[in-house]
């Protein structure tokens, strides 16, 4: 079954249970995206050069800890990151890695965040493909959420997929998704509905125009953004914002 939008307790619960079961191979489906593991720490880099060495990171869904890994090379010198995922099968794959002490993960959903537990004051909040998963009528608050979280000059880079409005992407997105990406998920993974999943909700999110207002009108200033290369160009963004001192 394919995951419904996560709009509401049943649709953020499929999205769990879609993750949860896809979290054994995740890392060998992603690996096998040419310039995934590039890209994140090209983006986690973009984070790191604008917070102090030794700041303090949040890493919004960390997943099976790809994100983290990158975070964790870019910033070495980082006092803490704490990788936050809905999925708890993702979070036990990233717990199973070894990492350093400063490094921890902890269950939660992005918008309705226990913030006695997440914390308040950091210097950078990485988010790798996170916001599609938000339902469109929740961004901006999940956006305010994340300002709040942040120390007064604090920067958060997020990394998602946007065709909206782009006629090559999205006709590239459309022949790599069924042409390898959901294949490849019915073939190695056995879980061809969270692949559906990830075309649909790629098609279904925001236009980079759109992204970037939503970061402003949560409060971020300094606003930009960037494509990446290869046969994501066009398709791949990073959008990087921060909060006012």
């Amino acid at each position: 079954m394919d995951p419904a939008r996560p709009g509401g307790e049943e649709g953020v619960s499929e999205l769990r249970d879609a993750f949860d079961r896809g979290a054994a191979r995740y890392d060998l489906l992603v690996g096998l995206n040419p310039g995934y593991h590039a890209h994140l720490h090209s983006a986690a880099a973009s984070l790191a050069s604008r917070i102090p060495a030794d700041g303090l990171i949040l890493d919004l869904a960390c997943g099976s800890g790809a994100s983290t890994a990158a975070l964790g090379a870019a910033a070495p010198a980082a006092r803490q990151v704490l990788g936050v995922d809905l999925s708890d099968g993702m979070l036990e794959r990233a717990r199973s890695k070894p990492w350093p002490a400063k490094v921890s993960f902890q269950q939660g959903r992005v918008g309705d965040l226990d913030r006695e537990r997440v914390g308040t004051g950091w210097d950078g909040v990485f988010a790798s493909y996170l916001m599609r998963n938000v339902p469109a009528a929740e961004r901006d608050a999940a956006l305010r959420e994340i300002h709040s979280l942040l120390a007064p000059g604090g920067w958060l880079v997020l990394q998602e997929y946007s065709v909206e409005g782009d006629r090559l992407a999205t006709a590239v997105w459309d022949a790599v998704s069924w042409g390898v990406i959901i294949p490849l998920g019915t073939v190695i993974d056995r879980n061809p509905g969270l692949y559906r999943y990830l075309w649909r909700s790629v098609r279904d999110y925001d236009a980079k125009h759109v992204a970037l207002e939503r970061m402003a009108r949560a409060g971020f200033v300094d606003l930009a953004s960037r494509t990446v290369g290869g046969w994501q160009r066009g398709i791949l963004h990073t959008f990087i914002g921060r909060r006012p001192l």
